[in-house]
């Protein structure tokens, strides 16, 4: 009976403990979805044909440019894939990613930005779940067009392995992250889910589960680009 009442009383104390250690990535993820709602309703928004060829979406909401250094910055945000072994399922599983570097920061120009990339490749998808990724050396990456079709998009811009986009002060447009940095935030993801898991665990080996916080996000990508449409060969 005490050991019943100790347990009792360790879960009365250690749950609010915990909700209260996972708040700050859980209104994060929260402002993620409400950033990339806001975005697809914009009328020259990302096409939709490149969404319903991505394999993962990153959103990282109000990105700020910091004093150190000249044009720095650090901005935090929720990666999000599609499930199945070729990337073929519905979306689901939220990882938290840090995004940084000198080109963010020139690009900022002291503003809050909003920040939207398509990982447009299994390979690309693959190479951000392993360690720190530099964007257009490690991974291709490119601004990515705007309007209702990309058919007008460069041959560049459709080799790019990571297509990005900003939103700052109400303007929508495509935008280059090369020399930015992307890595996962293994302390942010830790503080979320109360326990040590790698990104791969939590996007691909479904160990997490959505959190609450994600349920917008992940209902409004299933909703909005339910079928990846990628050609078959190029998610072997």
């Amino acid at each position: 009976m005490r050991l019943q009442s100790a347990i009792l009383l360790v879960c009365v104390f250690l749950t609010p403990a915990l909700a209260a250690n996972n708040e700050k990535e859980s209104d994060r993820i929260k402002e993620a979805g409400q950033v990339l709602k806001e975005i697809i309703d914009i009328p020259d928004n990302i096409p939709k044909d490149l969404i319903d060829r991505a394999e993962c979406v990153i959103v990282l909401p109000s990105v700020k440019k910091f004093a150190i250094g000249i044009g720095g910055s650090y901005g935090r945000g929720v990666m999000t894939c599609r499930t199945g072994q070729h990337f073929t399922g519905p979306w689901g599983g939220v990882a938290m990613y840090a995004l940084e570097g000198g080109n963010i920061g020139l690009q900022l120009g002291g503003q809050a930005t909003d920040f939207v990339l398509l990982v447009m490749n299994p390979r690309g998808a693959e190479s951000l779940m392993g360690s720190k990724v530099k964007l257009g050396a490690d991974a291709a990456a490119a601004a990515g067009p705007k309007g209702r079709a990309a058919t007008g998009a460069t041959d560049v811009v459709m080799r790019a392995e990571i297509l990005s986009y900003s939103r700052s002060r109400g303007l929508f447009a495509g935008v280059s992250l090369e020399g930015s940095t992307l890595r996962p935030d293994n302390r942010a993801n830790e503080k979320l889910y109360g326990r040590k898991l790698t990104v791969k665990e939590i996007l691909r080996q479904g160990k997490a589960g959505v959190p609450a916080s994600g349920h917008e996000l992940i209902s409004l990508l299933n909703q909005h680009s339910p079928k990846n449409r990628s050609e078959p060969k190029s998610l072997k």
